[in-house]
């Protein structure tokens, strides 16, 4: 346990090299001190009560300062996380399949209308359109771990058309409206700017289905696996849209591609339907934590067709993946992958399905190292939040890809022991704050 203690210091005083002043780096320290401790609520109140019971309101001011209001960068900070969690990531990646980049967002449920983003939008953590947050991050993983490498709050238009409500929450001047997959776009320039292992870019549907967003990670010369939904269109095998009608010598030479009544494209899941029985074939990608996961799929070679009337030259051809769980009505997935052409069906399986790795940094994140339990209402808060999180989490995946654990041990870490509070301790906001103590 000492050696766990005393690598956790040499770690925090690694990311403390990205803080700009010495005198944040007791904020540093005691705010991450106080995520890896095995509090219920890891906001900055009960965190504080817990590293400082004699103190408790004072060490509430300086780590409420620290997260809120300290001008750090979160990006450094993030390379410093990156520089420290990528060695133990690099001596698995060799012996498997390189790196994947994963891309996803995630929602924390908000009442009221002042914390920054906040709207009515689709939270996955609720399953349903609900008032709150949404994040998109960028991870890198392999097979045996992962890491977060990129974070930033989804901005609805609302809030970006209202400068006012804006400034309050201290969204910065320049931000200008971004989708998510635009968000994600970004996210992965950054990560090529900033020297990253290139990796293979997976998404779900909601990223995926975008052409724009396919384009772009292409014209920056990446791979992708990527969800779609059964609406997509593409050219079935072998079909391909008419090139342009032929000159009849005036004008200028027509130079867009051609769709006729009978030659069109196909929605997947129509082509899906239309499959031989044969094509279809039962694969297991890997273990899960009570049985092998397996399922049926089958792979064809497609171009995707979205608009493209609109276009001179016709798209490469791509892996159209589709997954039909056997006993079900209808297929249930479906994928575009620019993998090799010579990429066999299982793996474009394993590929598509690395995906889990990013539910995993997720759960992690909220349910060990708090990171939907920021109370802050701002820009700057939001986002250092995280960044801490991601720091503690950083942490404990080096320390497991370390030891050799992989994902089945969650104790692989240092946990810091709870000090007794004060007998007449009362917590900010409990109704006894409010009674006069005798």
């Amino acid at each position: 346990m000492r050696e766990d203690v005393d690598e956790f210091d040499a770690y925090l005083n690694h990311l403390a090299h990205a803080l700009g002043h010495a005198d944040r780096h007791a904020g540093l320290k005691g705010y991450c001190s106080g995520l890896v401790m095995p509090l219920s609520r890891k906001s900055v109140e009960p965190m504080a009560a817990h590293i400082d019971p004699l103190h408790a309101s004072a060490k509430h001011q300086s780590l409420h300062h620290f997260v809120a209001k300290a001008d750090w960068s979160d990006t450094a900070v993030l390379q410093r996380i990156r520089e420290w969690v990528m060695p133990a990531l690099d001596a698995h990646a060799g012996e498997e399949t390189g790196y994947y980049w994963i891309i996803d967002d995630t929602g924390f449920p908000k009442k009221g209308r002042h914390s920054v983003g906040v709207a009515r939008q689709y939270c996955g953590q609720l399953g349903k359109q609900d008032n709150c947050q949404v994040a998109v991050s960028l991870s890198i993983a392999t097979q045996r771990g992962s890491l977060p490498i990129a974070w930033q709050l989804y901005i609805p238009k609302g809030w970006i058309d209202d400068p006012e409500r804006a400034r309050r929450a201290g969204i910065p001047e320049d931000l200008s409206f971004e989708t998510k997959p635009q968000i994600a776009l970004a996210q992965l320039r950054e990560a090529i700017a900033s020297g990253v292992t290139p990796g293979i870019v997976l998404v779900d549907a909601g990223y995926g289905d975008e052409t724009a967003f396919r384009d772009g990670i292409t014209e920056l010369g990446l791979l992708y696996a990527v969800g779609i939904r059964p609406g997509t269109s593409v050219w079935a095998p072998g079909t391909a849209p008419l090139p342009p009608k032929p000159w009849n010598g005036r004008g200028k030479p027509p130079t867009l591609l051609r769709r006729a009544p009978g030659h069109e494209p196909l929605a997947v899941k129509e082509l899906a339907m239309q499959l031989p029985v044969n094509t279809w074939q039962t694969v297991t990608w890997r273990e899960g934590s009570n049985a092998a996961l397996s399922s049926r799929f089958a792979a064809v070679r497609v171009r995707p067709a979205h608009r493209d009337y609109w276009r001179n030259t016709v798209r490469d051809e791509e892996w159209l993946l589709i997954e039909w769980p056997d006993g079900d009505t209808e297929p249930l997935k479906y994928f575009l992958t620019t993998a090799p052409e010579e990429a066999t069906l299982e793996q474009l399986v394993f590929v598509t399905k690395m995906r889990w790795r990013i539910e995993r940094d997720y759960q992690d994140l909220k349910q060990e190292f708090g990171l939907g339990h920021y109370e802050g209402r701002g820009w700057r808060g939001f986002h250092h939040h995280a960044t801490l999180s991601i720091a503690a989490y950083g942490f404990l995946m080096a320390q497991r890809l370390r030891m050799g654990s992989g994902t089945s041990d969650k104790k692989n870490f240092v946990e810091r022991a709870l000090p007794a509070l004060p007998a007449d301790y009362i917590a900010r906001g409990s109704p006894a704050r409010t009674t006069p103590r005798s």
